[in-house]
């Protein structure tokens, strides 16, 4: 990244996430899974890896951004989805974006660390709390 990149960034910058960490290790233990989907994003993107499923933020949270989920079964699920599949409104669908920015924000000084998949910088947060959170506010939206 060069000098003028950097100044008109508005990114942030993550010490890397170590191997022997926990969160990489859920990470390989589902890496072609995450490989796969990381690689068809072009956008930014943040993973909470789990045991199961590994949820990622969309683009440039809290602002601007989406939110999809991935099990051991490769199925993405994310807004879309949840429309199609669901059936869900677009005042719930609305709803559940505002409870997962407003979960976003309680969450924004949680560790983050930085992470190359897919021949992509990725931010990793390993909050367990966090993930905790977006599965009951998803669980209580869809039902």
């Amino acid at each position: 990244m060069g000098f003028m990149d950097k100044l008109f960034s508005s990114s942030k910058e993550y010490p890397p996430l170590n191997n022997d960490d926990p969160a990489a290790q859920k990470i390989g233990a589902m890496q072609q899974i995450i490989e796969k989907f990381v690689a068809e994003i072009n956008d930014p993107l943040e993973v909470l890896p789990g045991n199961e499923t590994a949820f990622f933020f969309i683009g440039k949270p809290p602002k601007k951004f989406g939110v999809a989920w991935v099990g051991k079964d490769g199925k993405v699920i994310n807004f879309k989805s949840l429309v199609e599949e669901k059936g869900l409104s677009m005042i719930s669908l609305e709803h559940l974006s505002d409870r997962l920015k407003e979960l976003y924000i309680k969450h924004q000084d949680d560790p983050r660390y930085s992470m190359t998949i897919s021949d992509k910088q990725v931010v990793v947060t390993p909050s367990e709390t966090l993930k905790s959170d977006i599965r009951k506010v998803i669980d209580d939206t869809i039902g």
